[in-house]
């Protein structure tokens, strides 16, 4: 029977990153709860996927020639994309959400359409400062040294017509429900959203845009697109089949949801979210959980600054099992853990290797040395045998207690605790003593049966961080279906008197650290260089004929008013008319420099508005980021080459 409904998500990725051991930890821990409470009895609904609206994915797909459908496709679907990052890593989601999905569109639209009819959703004009990179909004005094606060890099002036939700009109209700009950965790998370969002006054959000035209359409406005975060926060509520009839989930896994987030996105789901919610009429979730970064030397793990770690690289040299628990066993999840190679293959070989494995091999070996791999039922008990039972008997009570508070560190070492006493209990009751005199055979018995038993209970409560590896063990030690449930996990005894049991394969082989270690750091530096994008996929002649890019003589060049980025072209293609383009390479370049200079640019683009102008086409560059700074690169030809000259 079912204890209840229980919906857990993780965020939807943003599909052009290159995905690292961060991104991993937060989806590993979230399938991680979701197993647990699949094993403990709860109807689960595990939600993951991908947010692919916006302007830094439209930016990117020009850069790379594709429509941004095919940019996102690519790398959603691609080799070595997302679905097969969480099929390697066994992620056990039941439901994988793409905002470019027709149905989720379609309930966006429905959503924006209901906010702004309950009158929370009005047009007027943006004046700010905008963050590509992050899809943020700020205000002047919330930037950090003039820069975005989530990711330190530079921001952007931005100025268009747009719609705004009435946040502030919900900073009272949200500040309640922040301050009462479980809302948002760790508690640290409460204090940060109070004193630096909540109480310097919320301001009302933007929630449109115009500049770019990458996103889902207002239906009754369609200059206008969703602002991505609107766009990403209603999947939650979306892929259950809110406004839609793709799903009919929503009754039965709304509000019991629990969103596992980083922490720097907590602002939009603690705050945003709620509101949004609440202008809809609905409940809010039931948890917000908060967690820390992977960190390098104090530093978060980022694509830019060079210092992310491969999981392909550390799944393929220590298995998906070895990964999954340093990830899980290693770091509390509430706080930031610093990665090391050294403290990877320490936990692997002191927690899996000896405490694990070893366990699991001596215990399988002596019971097919001392009795042929099957234990006869007669047995004499001892009051040695005491404090081990007990420790059966209540693991999955102390287990339980951590796991529903998300402290999975903590459940994992309840556990552990188990399988360190049941070591113990090895060298107090020397077994290979017992074994020289035939008088002890059901002495022998008891203790093999008793560490069987401890086996056992611990492989079940570790199956939600280590499936596979649990399951080859369970089959070891000869543990049928009923000897595998939460149920059996609560008592000691499951396990047949004459249980058999068949020694396997080892399941987490002793590592030699230092060799490790050099041959990790040589992967993982051979993953790094060169640190160019991966070579996209074939293209047909055909296709590649249709870029029309030429050459072009710059007539004039200006500054963009009110734009940091923006630089206005006049140029010369050939073709006797001048040809504006407009490129945002304004921190790179000063306009009087490039004035008579041969640049190459593609012209057969479809005319974009930017800042109030038109731009005709895109001028080519090589773009690198080094150090978390961006590096901009014209392809500037010879002045000998005349315009109007067709790449070929």
């Amino acid at each position: 029977m079912s204890k209840g409904s229980f919906y857990i998500t993780t965020p939807i990725y943003y599909p052009s990153d290159k995905l690292h051991i961060g991104h991993t930890y937060c989806t590993v821990a979230t399938d991680s709860l979701a197993r647990y409470k699949r094993l403990s009895g709860y109807d689960v609904m595990f939600l993951t996927g991908t947010d692919e609206h916006g302007q830094k994915i439209e930016k990117k797909a020009q850069e790379a020639g594709v429509t941004p459908k095919e940019f996102v496709d690519r790398i959603v679907e691609g080799q070595g994309g997302i679905l097969d990052l969480w099929k390697l890593m066994n992620i056990s989601n039941d439901r994988f959400i793409r905002t470019t999905d027709d149905y989720h569109v379609k309930s966006i639209q429905r959503i924006f359409r209901k906010m702004y009819d309950n009158g929370d959703i009005y047009k007027g004009k943006y004046v700010g400062k905008y963050c590509t990179p992050c899809e943020s909004f700020w205000t002047e005094s919330q930037l950090i040294d003039g820069k975005c606060p989530d990711c330190g890099r530079p921001v952007e002036d931005a100025e268009e017509e747009a719609y705004f939700f009435k946040l502030s009109k919900y900073a009272k209700p949200v500040q309640e429900l922040l301050e009462t009950g479980t809302f948002l965790e760790p508690a640290s998370r409460v204090n940060e959203m109070i004193n630096n969002f909540i109480k310097p006054g919320l301001e009302d959000l933007c929630v449109s845009r115009t500049s770019f035209t990458w996103g889902i359409p207002v239906d009754f406005d369609p200059g206008h697109v969703v602002y991505v975060w609107v766009d990403a926060l209603s999947n939650y509520i979306t892929a259950l089949g809110y406004l839609n009839d793709k799903y009919d989930d929503f009754d039965n896994f709304w509000p019991v949801a629990h969103h596992i987030v980083g922490k720097e996105i907590v602002r939009f789901h603690s705050i945003i979210w709620p509101a949004m919610l609440m202008s809809l009429g609905l409940p809010v979730p039931q948890k917000v959980y908060g967690h820390g970064w992977l960190v390098i030397d104090g530093g978060k793990m980022s694509k830019s600054k060079g210092n992310v770690v491969d999981p392909y690289v550390l799944a393929e040299r220590f298995g998906v099992d070895a990964l999954r628990f340093f990830l899980l066993r290693t770091f509390p999840f509430g706080s930031d853990g610093n990665f090391s190679n050294e403290l990877l293959i320490n936990t692997i070989n002191t927690d899996l290797a000896n405490n694990l494995g070893n366990l699991v091999s001596r215990t399988t070996a002596m019971t097919e040395k001392y009795f042929g791999g099957t234990l006869p039922e007669d047995r004499e008990e001892s009051e040695a045998d005491s404090e081990l039972i007990e420790m059966i008997n209540s693991v999955r009570g102390r287990y339980e207690k951590q796991m529903d508070a998300f402290q999975i560190h903590l459940g994992i070492d309840e556990v552990f605790k188990l399988l360190q006493r049941a070591n113990k209990y090895i060298d107090e009751t020397t077994p290979w003593i017992l074994a020289r005199d035939e008088s002890n055979k059901a002495r022998l018995a008891t203790v093999l049966y008793n560490l069987l038993e401890a086996i056992r209970v611990s492989l079940i409560l570790l199956t939600p961080v280590i499936p596979d590896s649990c399951a080859k063990a369970l089959d070891q030690i000869g543990a049928d279906a009923d000897c595998r449930t939460w149920e059996s996990a609560g008592k000691f005894g499951a396990l047949p008197l004459n249980v058999s049991v068949r020694k396997g394969e080892t399941l987490f082989p002793r590592l030699d650290t230092e060799k490790e270690i050099a041959e990790l750091e040589k992967l993982q530096h051979k993953k790094s260089v060169p640190a160019s994008e991966p070579v996209l996929p074939d293209v047909t002649i055909d296709e590649f004929a249709r870029c029309d890019m030429r050459t072009v003589k710059v007539l004039s060049c200006e500054a963009v008013p009110k734009s940091e980025k923006l630089l206005k072209f006049s140029l010369d293609d050939g073709s006797g008319t001048p040809r504006q383009i407009l490129s945002g390479i304004h921190k790179f370049y000063e306009p009087e420099s490039l004035v008579g200079k041969t640049l190459v640019a593609i012209l057969n683009l479809p005319t974009r508005k930017m800042m109030g102008y038109d731009s005709n086409g895109m001028l080519i560059s090589a773009v690198k980021e080094e150090d978390g700074k961006e590096q901009l690169h014209l392809l500037i030809l010879d002045d000998t080459v005349p315009a109007g000259m067709r790449l070929c």
